[in-house]
């Protein structure tokens, strides 16, 4: 028997492919290096990679999305499904906010630091079904924590996405470039954020 037919395909035979079918560029950091997917949508650049957080003679591994954008109005929010990551939820500043969908309100916890801009941003059937495509998901608008602080601006933050696990789902990881392209466009769409490159100082 293979090891293909033992774990399925690796993780960088799933990431290749899916920068073949988006456009995005694959780097094979090979067993020990560092492996990454970038994708250009429009001004932003999307980095898929994963992450390891030891903890004695345990370690957990992460996946993780992140793209910087110019945050024009300081709008944050963080969405997770409910039972997941609840420590994480207790953000400064901001409340547990309910849309009126019910269905949306008891799968997902939503907090933000503008109740009815957040309500408006998630009144919106295709950024809800996106967040339904992921088993699990915990996304946010975040402060970049340094690690775009050396090339970018101050005022830029990131959408910041987070999974346990190395994610090798394809049509999943396809959906989630999806909707992290389509919560950049919102964005912008509500004034949260320029369409311009993070790169470029304003």
């Amino acid at each position: 028997m293979s090891l293909l037919s033992l774990f399925g395909p690796s993780k960088a035979e799933i990431w290749s492919q899916l920068a073949a079918q988006t456009g995005g560029q694959f780097t094979d950091g090979g067993f020990f290096g560092k492996s990454r997917l970038d994708l250009r949508v429009d001004p932003w650049l999307l980095t898929l990679d994963t992450y390891t957080v030891s903890t004695g003679k345990s370690s957990t591994t992460y996946t993780r999305l992140r793209a910087p954008y110019v945050n024009a109005d300081g709008f944050r929010f963080t969405v997770y499904r409910s039972g997941l990551f609840t420590p994480l939820g207790h953000v400064l500043g901001m409340q547990d906010i309910e849309i009126g969908d019910p269905d949306f309100d008891q799968t997902f916890v939503l907090k933000a630091n503008n109740e009815p801009k957040v309500r408006q941003f998630f009144a919106d059937d295709t950024l809800k079904a996106l967040l339904y495509t992921q088993s699990a998901i915990h996304m946010e608008v975040k402060d970049d924590e340094g690690w775009f602080r050396q090339s970018f601006p101050d005022n830029v933050d990131e959408l910041y996405f987070v999974r346990l696990g190395i994610m090798r789902d394809l049509p999943e990881l396809r959906a989630l470039f999806d909707l992290f392209s389509h919560t950049l466009h919102r964005l912008c769409h509500f004034g949260s954020a320029y369409e311009n490159d993070p790169n470029i100082r304003l």
